[in-house]
């Protein structure tokens, strides 16, 4: 088991979390019964802010910032024993039933650990895990019933992608998605040109689709790829606004050839 310096001393991390978490449950039901804020909330009051701090997360992890991983890591496991203590106050189960039901369904899920299974490869494992889920007393009714309906729309889709291969839904090559992507580009294109504004959001969604689907083939998750973009053009489009307050004019007055110019000057700095 792993061991963490602490102090100029090394500590079992068992004994570490036993006692960190002993101290968090005591400050946790302090709060609750002595603090106005912390008794008033409900499971649907916190549920914004938990939201919240899942992207706050998401962008430290994003930033490979580990001291701010670390602290909103802290964030959302608070959330997330907040929840069992309400429930807890109800009768309806607590933070250790949450763990037990948690490790009951790592055991399970992972017979090739735990069990006998012989499962070799990521792949193998990953459709053995679908096919588990379904048949769990309380597990997902469908395949694609695990995927929540409130993800945003290309990170549901990519999930929707790995649940279907999960189960031998998929190509059984990239290229034969690529070819998808060329077809839902030329009917995207069809529409545009027919001026169908319902038909165009439509092929555009499936264009989109077949194009998570290559990332996704490719082993590249296509969030992670756009947020990369993403950033690379704020930071270049920073640089044109900063050329633009050079020359003591706002970036709507700059010329297209002049904007190009700054982009082109941004694309070489590091």
């Amino acid at each position: 088991m792993e061991n963490n310096r602490i102090e100029g001393e090394w500590q079992p991390l068992e004994k570490r979390t036993e006692e960190s978490l002993s101290r968090f449950f005591g400050i946790l039901g302090r709060l609750r019964r002595e603090c106005p804020w912390d008794r008033k909330q409900t499971w649907e009051s916190l549920r914004t802010l938990t939201i919240e701090e899942v992207y706050e997360l998401a962008q430290a992890l994003a930033n490979e910032d580990a001291p701010n991983v670390r602290k909103e890591l802290g964030d959302v496991f608070l959330h997330v024993a907040f929840y069992s203590l309400i429930a807890g106050e109800k009768g309806e189960f607590d933070f250790a039933d949450v763990v037990d039901s948690l490790c009951d369904k790592l055991v399970y899920r992972h017979p090739h650990v735990f069990g006998g299974d012989d499962s070799k490869t990521a792949d193998e494992v990953l459709a053995k895990w679908e096919k588990l889920k379904l048949k769990e007393k309380d597990g997902n009714k469908s395949v694609l019933g695990g995927v929540p309906d409130a993800l945003p729309a290309l990170i549901k889709a990519y999930r929707i992608q790995g649940k279907a291969r999960g189960v031998g839904f998929d190509w059984e090559e990239p290229r034969q998605a690529w070819q998808k992507v060329d077809e839902e580009a030329d009917e995207f294109r069809r529409e545009v040109e027919r001026d169908d504004r319902d038909k165009m959001e439509a092929e555009m969604g499936d264009l989109l689709f077949s194009v998570i689907n290559i990332a996704r083939l490719y082993g590249i998750n296509p969030e992670n790829a756009l947020e990369r973009t993403n950033r690379k053009f704020i930071r270049r489009f920073n640089h044109i606004e900063q050329g633009a307050r050079e020359r003591g004019v706002a970036v709507s007055d700059l010329k297209i050839d002049e904007m190009e110019a700054l982009w082109q000057e941004a694309k070489n700095l590091k």
